[in-house]
């Protein structure tokens, strides 16, 4: 007789759907960050309280446009639904997950292929549906038709800020910016002369960003200095109390990249529009200086010299590879983290080129260099501490050698005083003429 009994199903475990959420804002000024925070908040909250949900992470981006390829939390969140991390997205609205139609169409079809879904709030749409990809067409029109529209008025509102000669929402060092208007900052402003003074006395823009570190000052930007930084103090003609305005634009609403004006769009000149800190006198002097120091650099043979050691020289302390660096007397190679902040960043010397030539004939057992024998055997020079230099052959193995400076006489050959003895007279007879 047969038995029959009956076995009851187990409860079906249902899987959790892997929620992640994104949110931007296009401003990096202190109340848009304070609200991107926020958004972070309450979009972990909304996924954390939801039993269905399983949390996959807030993807957030600071300061940044609507556009694809310059959002780095965007790009990483792509690359999370690649790898199989994230079921659903759920964004504020179509603007913020991206401006212009052809991108947000291109993104959501890629991330649909893959069965991720994304849900605007706004528009309350899933792209996933049967509906969403033509209601997301036309939506995206919309907003990027508003984005111009708000990109043109703001145009209208900074360019009828130049014509009367005010400055639109600018932060330079030196001053402060209050409705259109500068008035000096005094502390900032004593900075300002201090470089400029360092600069007349015979200091580099390296030197001068290397001796502001170390005491401990910051840019407009609370960045550590470096040499574009001085360099653009020291040709910043606001510093002489006259203007010149739309020296840049946006080249459009979407890109938003900062773009020199060569002549697309007018520039305003306002003579007097707000305090010098640096008299005219001054400043030119320093142009002149610049100027001077370029063309002595400029006309060194050897600047434009192709050599051997590109690419190949590895600071030991901080991993960068040494530049090449031409002074109207010696070339050297450095590392660009010494060169650009300071010892107190990387304690890494600098080597003087010849003395590297010589350390490499030395292994080799050559006279002169051979730069076909050393791009065949060296695959890359490790610069170390005391003077050590560990050379690393493309077959693996390894050899050191270490290396001395000269004295300062053997250093200073006929031509370089000569180049100094030159160089002095031309600033002499620039002074002359004044």
């Amino acid at each position: 007789m047969k038995t029959i009994t009956r076995i009851d199903t187990l409860p079906r475990f249902q899987k959790r759907i892997r929620v992640a959420a994104y949110a931007r804002v296009s401003t990096g000024k202190d109340a848009m960050l304070h609200s991107l925070s926020q958004q972070v908040d309450y979009y972990r909250n909304l996924i954390i309280k939801n039993r269905e949900w399983e949390f996959a992470g807030v993807y957030a981006d600071e300061a940044v446009s609507g556009t694809k390829e310059g959002r780095e939390e965007f790009q990483r969140m792509l690359n999370d639904c690649k790898l199989g991390k994230i079921d659903r997205i759920i964004t504020k609205s179509i603007s913020r997950f991206a401006r212009n139609t052809v991108t947000l169409l291109e993104t959501v079809r890629e991330l649909k292929t893959m069965g991720v879904d994304i849900y605007f709030e706004e528009q309350n749409l899933h792209s996933i549906s049967g509906d969403g990809e033509l209601m997301l067409s036309i939506l995206a029109s919309f907003a990027q038709e508003e984005a111009k529209s708000v990109s043109d008025n703001m145009k209208w509102i900074i360019r009828k800020y130049f014509k009367e000669g005010l400055v639109w929402n600018v932060r330079v060092l030196g001053y402060d910016f209050h409705k259109g208007h500068l008035s000096i900052n005094p502390k900032e402003a004593e900075l300002i002369k201090m470089i400029y003074e360092l600069y007349l006395n015979g200091k580099g823009f390296l030197t001068i960003a290397k001796y502001l570190n170390t005491q401990g000052y910051k840019t407009s930007r609370d960045h550590p200095w470096a040499l574009m930084s001085v360099q653009k103090i020291l040709t910043n003609e606001t510093y002489t109390g006259n203007l010149l305005l739309q020296k840049t634009y946006k080249n459009n609403f979407l890109e938003k990249k900062k773009t020199i004006n060569q002549g697309e769009l007018p520039r305003y000149r306002v003579e007097h529009s707000h305090p010098a800190i640096i008299d005219l006198e001054t400043f030119n002097k320093v142009q002149e200086e610049i100027a001077l120091r370029a063309s002595i650099i400029k006309h060194n043979p050897s600047n434009k010299r192709e050599t051997a050691f590109r690419g190949k020289i590895i600071c030991g302390l901080c991993g960068k590879h040494y530049q090449r660096k031409v002074t109207p007397y010696n070339t050297y190679w450095i590392c660009p983290t010494f060169s650009k902040l300071g010892k107190s960043q990387c304690g890494s010397k600098q080597i003087p080129e010849d003395i590297l030539y010589q350390t490499i004939n030395g292994i080799f057992g050559c006279d002169t260099f051979d730069e076909a024998l050393f791009k065949q055997k060296i695959k890359s020079v490790k610069v170390l501490p005391l003077n050590k230099l560990i050379f690393t052959l493309h077959s693996g193995k390894e050899t050191s050698a270490t290396w001395s400076n000269k004295s300062r006489s053997e250093s200073w050959t006929a031509e370089m005083r000569e180049a100094a003895r030159k160089r002095n007279l031309e600033r002499r007879a620039l002074i002359c003429q004044k």
